[in-house]
């Protein structure tokens, strides 16, 4: 597969380096100490980003976006990701669901939702999942229709009446415009059952709940979103109603763009992660002139060997996606970035433990763990192989 690169990838890989250097980097330690989660965010970091595309890299050219491909925004986000994870993170979030609103949204509701998007470089997107009784069983749903999310929507006329909780929602505490699951059917299994809908922050009976405080990722905001008969038009139903894994990437095996990035999304950043890891150990190595030493040796040898293995993985991942090609390669990604950036991040801390640096990088590895149900995503692809 050819990875060569295009003028246009280079430059928006050259655009992101630059801002992570003189930008992000200078900042990342700083708002990773502060100790309240909700004052943990920066918006004059990230107007600065949005101004310079990096919120809406997905968006189409049609639209009025950059429409980026899936090889670019895997640059983008590895390039950010090497200053700072959680950061790159915020940025791509954004990118997850405008895929979504552009492939999976009728005319009205891109006229009425992604040109605000395009034109506000505060408008934050974000998707309301989990649940604090139902998490994985949302993504390996089983026949039970009392497993997965709880969440209810009523139909009332042109309305729909939504009561529940959600946690741990990405940007929870400050999207502008959510895209929220929710059971329109409680009688059948989850895949049956659920609608999807779109929801603005000033939804009469939403609002935001707690901020929680995170051992790693500390920029990127995990809010509690609350719903008590909050009231959303039947216009703002994305497809059709009980049809929402068919539409949000939700385990319905659809082949939208937000379902084609989710996985790339966390090995791409990852793939930032141990960048970062290798760069700043080999740097510290020879500063200390412990590079010398053969165990040192062979332990950066261990993290580069990781790191390159990872980065091939992404840019093939990429490039099939660029392709239409459908296959378990991104599912196997995201899994094995898992493995690769905490064992690159262990060694780092193995070598340059005690530093501030190190440690950031090790509590932000730790996401992984849960990112997307990584157990739970190892199930699904070894199903898939076996088909």
């Amino acid at each position: 597969m050819d990875f060569e690169l295009s003028d246009e990838q280079r430059a928006w890989q050259a655009k992101a380096r630059k801002f992570a250097k003189e930008e992000i980097r200078p900042v990342s330690l700083e708002r990773d100490a502060i100790e309240d989660p909700a004052k943990t965010w920066d918006w004059d970091l990230f107007i600065k980003g949005s101004k310079l595309g990096f919120r809406t890299l997905a968006v189409p050219k049609e639209w009025g976006g950059e429409g980026t491909d899936f090889v670019t925004q895997a640059l983008v986000m590895a390039e950010l990701a090497r200053a700072d994870s959680a950061i790159s993170k915020s940025f791509s979030q954004c990118w997850k669901w405008s895929h979504l609103i552009a492939q999976s949204c009728t005319d009205e509701q891109k006229e009425r939702f992604l040109k605000p998007f395009l034109a506000d470089d505060t408008f934050v997107l974000g998707k309301g999942i989990s649940e604090y009784d139902a998490g994985s069983d949302n993504r390996l749903p089983l026949d039970d229709p009392r497993a997965g999310l709880k969440l209810r929507a009523e139909r009332r006329g042109d309305e729909w009446i939504l009561n529940g909780v959600k946690a741990y929602i990405a940007n929870g505490n400050i999207g502008k415009l959510f895209f929220i699951d929710a059971r329109t059917d409680p009688t059948v299994p989850l895949r049956q059952g659920i609608t999807l809908f779109l929801v603005p922050r000033d939804t009469p009976g939403f609002r935001s709940g707690k901020v929680f405080n995170k051992s790693g990722w500390r920029f990127y905001q995990n809010g509690e979103m609350i719903f008590e008969n909050a009231r959303v038009p039947h216009a703002n139903v994305v497809g059709e109603v009980n049809g929402a894994t068919r539409k949000s990437g939700g385990g319905g095996g659809d082949t939208t763009g937000g379902d084609l990035f989710g996985d790339l999304e966390l090995a791409a950043n990852a793939l930032g992660i141990c960048d970062d890891a290798c760069g700043s150990a080999l740097k510290q190595m020879r500063e200390t002139r412990r590079f010398e030493q053969q165990l040192v040796q062979l332990k950066l040898n261990r993290m580069h060997a990781l790191t390159e293995a990872l980065r091939s993985f992404v840019m093939r991942v990429a490039c099939e996606h660029d392709r239409r090609i459908h296959s378990p390669n991104a599912g196997l990604a995201m899994n094995f970035s898992t493995d690769a950036v905490q064992e690159v991040t262990e060694l780092y801390m193995d070598l340059c433990g005690g530093t501030p640096h190190a440690d950031k990088l090790a509590r932000d590895s730790f996401i992984w763990s849960h990112l997307a149900g990584d157990t739970v995503q190892r199930l699904k692809v070894a199903r898939r192989l076996a088909r």
